[in-house]
């Protein structure tokens, strides 16, 4: 009996909710916290992953979860629906509509994130696609133990020549999982190539960052495009050269891309070759902090008058917040203070834990901090490939702002 049968086969875990815990998953909301469960009643004892009946303490079945007896997040709806099949035809069919709404938000594309967890409902389970490659994110036990089923469905429906596991994301470890990557099936090579917006880029699938590309800044490097042009750029965070490359193509005078990594430079370097782009963009390692610092005093020879801050995030816990905060907001006081009168500074946060009332407040902070006459120009969030949960703000983790100098 294959595991997907002997799960069928065994009475479902019901985990039955404390009175009213109930209205934020009528609400929309797809977690359910161990503080919220009165009991949980099981033929033996649940396993991490384990499908489970999620039931109100009336009695009203709220639909099916990844059940985990060991994480604050003890259940993750899956489905609504407390009868349906949790098979490879379940996974084949969130996928495919998951891949429909690719299609439309990011046409002509070859490469995007095609599932982005919670918001596709397959929580926990990130897949960005490479072409004919595709990358998973497994960031629930849940997801986890039905890997074959996820490999089955994305066969089905786009037959991948390879599929690589970059599970390397500190969350796993909240659910019990081993930190690890490596290649699931087919072939992977080590760099594959993708093209964003009629730019070209290699993407470093097994070393990189993330899955090996940032695609959540996609639209705003699209954005960003027309408000380059005769600027002199400072591109700090690089990484492998997405808004450096996008400034050099779309008419900036020149541009000065700096990161601490020394293979990701030496990927974007080729990168810039690609796109012909290696005669307007150099590249640098170097401290962004200590750099904004230099640009401030002085003592830097390139006076750049746009400035694109997209530090990694600094929030891996709430706790850190508050810390977290005020280095984005001396970053980005500095970065003002560097910029001369008409200068831009386009700037973002990555975490769940800055909402955008925080990140606003920030840049009030550092605007006070600079002692500038700053313009926002404009408000942005991640790209469209990475949906929102309206009933979860845990969807909603990209910031993003262009400010003006007056």
């Amino acid at each position: 009996m294959s595991d997907a049968a002997a799960e069928a086969a065994k009475p479902l875990a019901r985990v039955i909710l404390h009175p009213t815990q109930e209205k934020r998953l009528l609400a929309g909301h797809d977690w359910v916290f161990s503080n919220e469960i009165r009991e949980v009643l099981a033929d033996g004892e649940p396993q991490p992953g384990d499908l489970a009946l999620v039931v109100t303490a009336s009695g009203q079945e709220l639909g099916l979860a990844f059940y985990h007896p060991n994480s604050l997040i003890a259940a993750r709806m899956l489905t609504r629906s407390p009868k349906e099949t949790i098979d490879v035809g379940f996974f084949v069919r969130r996928l495919s509509a998951a891949l429909a709404y690719r299609e439309k938000v990011c046409p002509g594309e070859n490469a995007y994130r095609l599932c982005f967890g919670e918001s596709d409902g397959l929580p926990g389970l990130v897949v960005d696609r490479y072409g004919s490659v595709v990358v998973l994110q497994v960031l629930s036990a849940g997801i986890e133990r039905r890997l074959d089923l996820v490999a089955a469905a994305l066969d089905e429906l786009i037959k991948p020549k390879g599929i690589y596991l970059k599970n390397d994301h500190r969350t796993r470890q909240l659910e019990g999982l081993p930190l690890e990557s490596r290649l699931l099936s087919g072939a992977v090579p080590e760099r594959v190539p993708i093209v964003e917006g009629g730019l070209r880029f290699l993407a470093p699938i097994g070393e990189g960052q993330k899955t090996g590309h940032y695609f959540d800044q996609r639209d705003n490097r699209a954005f960003l495009r027309p408000h380059f042009a005769g600027r002199s750029v400072l591109d700090l965070y690089c990484y492998t050269g997405g808004f450096a490359i996008a400034a050099a193509k779309s008419g900036a005078k020149s541009v000065l891309a700096l990161d601490s990594s020394a293979p990701a430079l030496a990927l974007a370097r080729e990168n810039a070759k690609l796109n012909g782009a290696e005669g307007t963009v150099s590249f640098d390692e170097g401290d962004a902090e200590k750099v904004l610092e230099s640009f401030a005093t002085l003592s830097q020879p390139f006076k750049p008058d746009f400035i694109v801050l997209d530090p990694p995030s600094l929030v891996p816990a709430k706790k850190h917040l508050p810390k977290a905060l005020r280095l984005y907001s001396k970053l980005n006081s500095l970065a003002l203070r560097a910029l001369p009168r008409g200068g831009m500074l386009a700037t973002a946060t990555c975490s769940h834990h800055v909402s955008r009332e925080d990140f606003v407040a920030m840049l009030r902070a550092a605007q006070s901090r600079a002692q500038r006459d700053v313009r926002l120009v404009a408000l942005r969030g991640q790209s469209a490939d990475h949906p929102i949960l309206l009933a979860m703000p845990e969807t909603e983790y990209l910031h993003f702002a262009l400010l003006e100098i007056l």
